[in-house]
């Protein structure tokens, strides 16, 4: 393989590290972390850096030119995405510009497509997926929300749970069950759901690392006009794992997963200036940053793969599988690296780099949720990948 980038993506390549440098403010870049970037418009900031990248189209660089992307090829996708990785660029709006507007570019009508695409890309409509409920999480087609036609509208009642940015989001990519009757993956349809409908109602759930991004979503007599079913009726679960596969070949960076451990080194070296590194720690950095090099040849394999006009699907799953539990390796390593004081937060003087590590711990433990648990992405691997029986 040539890791050599051609005098085009050489080019392109300069192109966004000068943008980046010139126009990211240094107090605005992301921590690097397993979700590097994911914003839900709660900061303003992100509504600029959006029209910033509006200014060469890079808000969303892989949708076509025609929908107000940059049309850009893989190779240059990919480029582009590694280069804000590196830098730490915030990402915001990932539900809108990286699942919902490409699954409506797939599968939605020519009236949706002008409804809600300008939206995302300017940062007016925020988005929420509505896919687990309480008794379907990696069993997703079990899914027991009810959307019963009612004239030109479905009535919807239920619960989602595990929601992300639903108290600010504008929209929901809702699944819901329109058939009893049918096969459970055959009788779900896909909505995209007005969050603003009357019978909707919010509730925070904190996560693990005390942050405020989860939240269970009642539905109550809600209705959902029919214009906004996306593709057919009862065929949603097709529509649905179009909406998967782009999350699962975008949840992890093996860039970003380098400037985790970038900052678990630098911190070593602050530290080693006044004691000694033990060998232990060292060792296990350079396992961390082998098996870095590891998660970005994987990426480098996906991105080969999409340029080649080839479908990485057990490999989009090897991808996300092996970066979500290097993510949690590299949390523990930043750990040992602090000692006891890689409990402290941010509010502790004592607390080494801001007391982000304990962060990086106690949000690691999602990551190989997110997405599609760990075991999912297994039984894709070995039944798509090798062919083992189900």
């Amino acid at each position: 393989m040539d890791y050599r980038d051609t005098p085009e993506d050489a080019a392109f390549r300069q192109e966004v590290r000068s943008f980046i440098a010139r126009e990211l403010p240094a107090d605005f870049r992301a921590s690097p972390d397993v979700t590097l970037g994911v914003g839900t418009g709660e900061d303003e900031r992100e509504r600029d850096w959006l029209r910033k990248l509006a200014t060469r189209g890079w808000v969303a660089p892989a949708w076509p030119r025609e929908y107000g992307g940059a049309g850009l090829g893989v190779m240059q996708q990919f480029i582009f995405n590694e280069e804000m990785a590196r830098a730490r660029a915030p990402r915001p709006n990932f539900l809108g510009i990286g699942l919902a507007g490409p699954t409506i570019i797939v599968h939605g009508t020519d009236e949706q497509k002008r409804e809600h695409l300008p939206g995302i890309l300017s940062g007016d409509m925020f988005w929420c997926q509505g896919f687990s409920e309480p008794g379907a999480g990696s069993d997703l087609a079990s899914l027991q929300t009810r959307a019963v036609q009612d004239g030109d509208d479905f009535i919807v009642n239920g619960q989602k749970i595990w929601t992300s940015g639903a108290h600010r989001a504008d929209r929901m990519m809702l699944l819901a069950r329109t058939d009893p009757d049918a096969p459970k993956h055959k009788g779900i349809s896909y909505f995209l759901l007005n969050m603003k409908s009357p019978g909707i109602t919010i509730r925070p759930l904190q996560n693990m690392a005390d942050m405020h991004s989860f939240n269970e979503v009642f539905f109550d007599n809600v209705r959902v006009p029919k214009t906004d079913l996306l593709g057919q009726l009862n065929a949603g679960w097709y529509v649905a794992t179009t909406t998967l596969d782009f999350e699962r070949s975008g949840i992890i960076n093996g860039v970003g997963l380098q400037s985790m451990l970038l900052e678990v080194i630098e911190f070593v070296r602050d530290a080693g200036r006044s004691q000694s590194v033990p060998r232990s720690l060292a060792g296990e950095i350079a396992d961390r940053w082998i098996e870095c090099e590891v998660a970005v040849q994987l990426s480098y394999r996906v991105a080969t793969m999409q340029a080649k006009g080839l479908i990485p699907n057990q490999e989009a799953s090897i991808t996300k599988l092996y970066g979500s539990e290097l993510g949690q390796r590299i949390a523990r390593t930043a750990m040992h690296a602090a000692g006891l004081y890689g409990q402290l937060t941010e509010d502790s003087a004592r607390a080494g780099r801001a007391g982000v590590f304990q962060s990086w711990y106690r949000i690691a433990v999602g990551s190989t949720l997110a997405g599609g648990t760990s075991e999912i992405q297994r039984g894709v691997i070995a039944q798509r990948g090798l062919g083992l029986p189900r």
